[in-house]
Parts: C-alpha cells; sequence; structure tokens
C-alpha cells in the first residue's frame, strides 16, 4: 500500500512541476531530454561508485523499448497541443492506461473480480469526465484531428505496456537498470530531436530540466517498484484515477483555474473506483 500511494503522489508532484515549468515558458524539446539525461547520468554515476555498473541484453532491449516509446509518445503529444483541443488530447492521454489493462488480462493472464472491473470502468469515466473541457472553454478554431488522437491512446499505452513489461521480463531486481537505459535512450532520441529541429538551450531550460529529473528519478523508481509489487489491473486504474483527482484539485485551490461540474463529478467517481479497485 505504502508504494502505490507514494508513486500516486510523486506522479502527481512531477505533473505539477512540469505545468510551472510551461507556466514560466520553458522549451519542452529541451526540459524532456535534459530530465531524462539526467536521471541517465545520475544512475551511471551510482552504479559505477557501486561497482555495478553492467546491463545484461534483456536490460538493454526493453530499457530500450521503453526509452523509444516514451519519447515517441512525449514528441506527438506535444505536437497534439498544437494542432487539437487540450481537453481532447488529454482525454486520450489518460484514457491509455486502458491498453496497459486489456494487455495484461489477455496476455500475461492477470485477473480481477467483478467490483475490480466496475471499478476500472468507473475509472476510465471519471477520467473522461475529469479532463474533458466543455467547447464553452476551448479554442473553437482548434482541430480535432482522431488519427492524432488515436495515435497519442496507443502510444501512451505502448509506453505502460512497457513498464509492465519488466515485471514480466523477470527485471525486477535489475528495475533500475533499465530506468538507466530507458532514460537514456530517450534523453539521446529527445536530443537529436531538439538539435534537428535547431533549437539551442537556455541554461533554465537546463536547470529545470535537472531539477524534474532528479524529482522524475525518484518518482519513476518508485513506480517501477509499485509494478513489481502490484498487478497492473489494480496500479494503472488506480494510479490513473488518483492523480488525475488530484491534479483537478490543485488545479482548483492552488492555481485558481475553475473546474467545471463535470470535473467535480469526475473526482467523486474517482474516489469510488479507488474504493472497488483497491478492494
Amino acid at each position: 500500500m505504502f508504494w502505490l500511494i507514494a508513486t500516486c503522489m510523486l506522479s502527481f508532484g512531477f505533473g505539477q512541476l512540469w505545468k510551472w515549468s510551461q507556466r514560466r515558458g520553458l522549451s519542452a524539446p529541451i526540459v524532456v531530454p535534459t530530465n531524462y539525461l539526467t536521471i541517465a547520468l545520475t544512475l551511471m554515476l551510482y552504479f559505477a561508485w557501486s561497482g555495478t555498473l553492467y546491463f545484461p541484453p534483456m536490460v538493454l532491449l526493453v530499457g530500450s523499448a521503453t526509452g523509444l516509446s516514451f519519447i515517441v509518445s512525449m514528441l506527438v503529444m506535444t505536437h497534439a497541443l498544437e494542432k487539437a483541443r487540450v481537453g481532447v488530447v488529454l482525454t486520450s492521454f489518460r484514457l491509455a492506461i486502458l491498453v496497459p489493462i486489456v494487455y495484461s488480462i489477455l496476455v500475461w493472464g492477470e485477473t480481477a473480480s467483478t467490483l475490480q472491473y466496475l471499478g476500472i470502468g468507473l475509472a476510465l469515466v471519471s477520467l473522461v469526465l475529469m479532463t474533458w473541457q466543455p467547447s464553452a472553454h476551448q479554442d473553437t478554431n482548434s482541430a480535432n484531428p482522431l488519427p492524432l488522437m488515436l495515435a497519442i491512446f496507443l502510444l501512451q499505452g505502448i509506453s505502460h505496456c512497457c513498464l509492465r513489461w519488466i515485471h514480466y521480463a523477470g527485471l525486477d531486481e535489475q528495475r533500475m537498470h533499465v530506468l538507466c537505459i530507458t532514460a537514456l535512450s530517450a534523453g539521446l532520441l529527445g536530443a537529436l530531436f531538439a538539435l534537428y529541429r535547431g533549437l539551442k538551450p537556455r541554461a533554465r531550460d537546463l536547470g529545470m530540466g535537472i531539477g524534474i529529473g532528479l524529482f522524475n528519478l525518484v518518482a519513476l523508481g518508485a513506480t517501477l517498484t509499485a509494478l513489481s509489487l502490484f498487478p497492473g489491473t489494480v496500479f494503472f486504474p488506480l494510479n490513473g484515477s488518483a492523480v488525475v483527482m488530484l491534479d483537478n484539485l490543485c488545479a482548483q485551490y492552488i492555481w485558481r483555474e475553475t473546474q467545471s461540474r463535470l470535473g467535480l463529478i469526475g473526482v467523486a467517481f474517482g474516489i469510488v473506483s479507488m474504493l472497488l479497485i483497491f478492494q
């Protein structure tokens, strides 16, 4: 239970840091790879100090695949935010937890009780309600390309599946080594993309990326630990619903953003879903 709560709080904290960086007008294509490279460098220094700087082939495979899925998903979502309504993009992003849940049941043979399935359904409904923005609050000229929304849904879902793959690949004991390769591959690919775009890093972009990276190291470490202890049918809906619920409450009471009635109903559904899932 401790690791589930810790993961939810840390994931929520990461989201708030990211939101703060965007409010300060920092460059996401610079902050994101800097964040990942900070994680990779920190872990490599620790492994070198502890004499465990060795990466078996399976660690390299799973870590590289996870890193690729991370950075591609992030780049596609960043592009989508420029082309489509924010509410639609975030809904597609949040509902991606359905992919690892279904995959865990069909491929990895995970099970859930009837009440837990009901909780999973309520969690998905709550995510739609909490992230959907009424048309009156959105740019009426913004596009809503369905292929882009499906791409976000599938790519983020694949990222979640890769995180779960670590457990089923028998790499729980080496999860931090997998995280190191994940961060290294995502960071290098993100840096290459920034170079291709001709983006010049500013000191404040790099500083924020380093700060977020150190926090994200703890958050992702907690996530991998929780995934080694709990089934995906419990972790993904519980974490997804809890984080968005906390984000909505924080948006209203700290960031002073107005929340719709649908959003508040979604929070209530999220609370009920968590009680059903973690019975």
